[in-house]
């Protein structure tokens, strides 16, 4: 069969980048070695034993690469993925953490899709070697997101990002003349963003450690902390403002960024993504600090603080709490809920459904309604100033709508294969599928976690971090006969 042919090549890609992820395991050594902690024997282990592994592949497997194609494309991001999770996973199952290895895979799968969610209670207690390949996973994650939203998702036409293919190769080629050099651009200003969220938040009273694992959980908008408070340990407001600010950074499109560096040019702005995603950050924050200033007793700079964190949290889907905003009445609950499908803009570190989805959406509804008043009238579906044509809308409804029928499956295996309420087995589904992290409810809840679960529910909501993080597409597609088929 034709894709059998890119079986070799994937696995050669796969160990390639293994190799990579191993040699990265010996930072979380040294930081463990440094502190007495005999998890460094774990870590060094782990990465000599895959080292070893994936070098012997590489030397096996050596060949030509075929011609890049769609379906090499879905076949090489799906395994690299599902590979680097499981490898991710062996230093948290071979840890003093006495994980399952359900859990585990949880742990890794969650760092590497930036959702934040975690099966370890008692963080402030964790060796910070671990908690440092928390954050690591994190960072890569994020990274690789963007790279395969800029440069893969368009080309496979997955879920409507063939909007921006066209958009991004122009822009692109105004910027810099090749795409490795805009690919080392995109790599110097996400590690500069993390150079410099590090630097602000050490400036604004975090340890060092805190400051560059918490900087690599929020420009990758993860959101695993070392501590079970999240940023409700970090008292001062300075830093909260500081999280914001990078948080939304990591949500917006990072192939704008390279003009801004690269040309000096402010183009955020032009993308309408861009406005909507600002907007809506900014509007539901003040109304939600307006609805705690009027119910809670709280002075007003205090509740724009929180609900500006909280909210700016949610729709990059970081999963940061500054406080345990689930108690803050049925209106804030409502409204996280329905924060938590939006996600940030494309070719950013965020899940989510993505804002230009929505956009697309609302465009098609006033479309129809323009109809009914105006039968023969001819209106062209537009994405602000740009047409949008039938197939980037045929591809975004059909990621609605396995979205949503998705969300549905999940939610009720949830409620079968652990006994879980509706709202913790709903909001579970959902945050997993949008990596947000945090879901409602007393058990999942931004205040809780999700150690409690059992062995079946963590498999289910790591595959459904997988989909969401691969657009859902990515993988559906790999299920289907007709992608094996000549």
């Amino acid at each position: 069969m034709q894709t059998l042919q890119y079986l070799r090549p994937t696995l050669y890609a796969t160990c390639f980048f293994s190799m990579h992820v191993a040699v990265a395991m010996l930072l979380p050594a040294f930081v463990d070695l440094a502190d007495g902690s005999p998890d460094w024997m774990v870590f060094v282990g782990v990465s000599v034993a895959v080292f070893v592994v994936s070098l012997l592949g590489i030397l096996s497997l050596r060949q030509p690469l075929p011609r890049f194609s769609p379906r090499f494309g879905f076949l090489v991001t799906t395994v690299l993925w599902l590979s680097t999770c499981f490898v991710g996973a062996l230093p948290f199952y071979f840890s003093a953490l006495n994980l399952s290895f359900a859990q585990s895979v949880f742990e890794a799968v969650s760092g590497l899709t930036t959702t934040g969610s975690t099966v370890i209670a008692g963080l402030d207690n964790v060796p910070r070697g671990i908690l440092l390949w928390r954050a690591l996973l994190q960072f890569f994650g994020g990274i690789g997101i963007v790279a395969i939203g800029l440069f893969l998702f368009p080309f496979l036409r997955i879920g409507g990002m063939q909007l921006f293919r066209a958009e991004s190769s122009d822009r692109s080629d105004k910027a810099l003349p090749r795409v490795v050099q805009l690919t080392t651009a995109l790599v110097v200003i996400y590690v500069g963003l993390n150079v410099l969220c590090t630097l602000v938040y050490a400036a604004l009273g975090m340890t060092f450690f805190d400051a560059v694992t918490h900087a690599m959980a929020t420009v990758s908008t993860g959101g695993f902390s070392t501590h079970d408070a999240s940023f409700g340990f970090f008292p001062s407001p300075a830093i909260h403002w500081a999280a914001i600010v990078f948080m939304i950074l990591g949500g917006l499109p990072f192939v704008l960024f390279v003009d801004l560096c690269v040309n000096g040019k402010l183009t955020l702005f032009n993308d309408i993504q861009v406005r909507v995603f600002v907007a809506a950050i900014v509007a539901a924050s003040i109304a939600l600090a307006i609805w705690l200033t009027a119910t809670h007793d709280m002075a007003f700079h205090d509740a724009l603080t929180h609900a500006a964190f909280n909210v700016t949290s949610i729709i990059t889907t970081t999963g940061f709490a500054s406080t345990d905003y689930a108690l803050w009445g049925p209106f804030a609950v409502a409204l996280f809920l329905i924060l938590t499908f939006i996600g940030g803009c494309s070719g950013s570190t965020t899940g989510g459904i993505k804002i230009y989805r929505f956009i697309i959406v609302f465009a098609a509804l006033n479309r129809s309604l323009h109809r009914l008043v105006y039968p023969n009238a001819v209106v062209p579906l537009r994405y602000g100033d740009r047409r949008v044509d039938a197939d980037v809308f045929e591809s975004v409804m059909t990621f609605l709508i396995a979205f949503f029928a998705l969300l549905a499956i999940i939610t009720v295996l949830l409620s079968l294969t652990s006994g879980l309420d509706l709202v913790t087995s709903l909001t579970g589904a959902l945050t997993a599928l949008c990596n947000v992290g945090p879901g409602l409810g007393d058990i999942i809840g931004p205040a809780g976690n999700f150690a409690t679960l059992d062995d079946a529910a963590v498999w289910v909501l790591s595959a459904a971090m997988l989909l969401g993080r691969l657009e859902i597409m990515t993988i559906l597609v790999l299920l289907s006969p007709i992608y094996w088929r000549s």
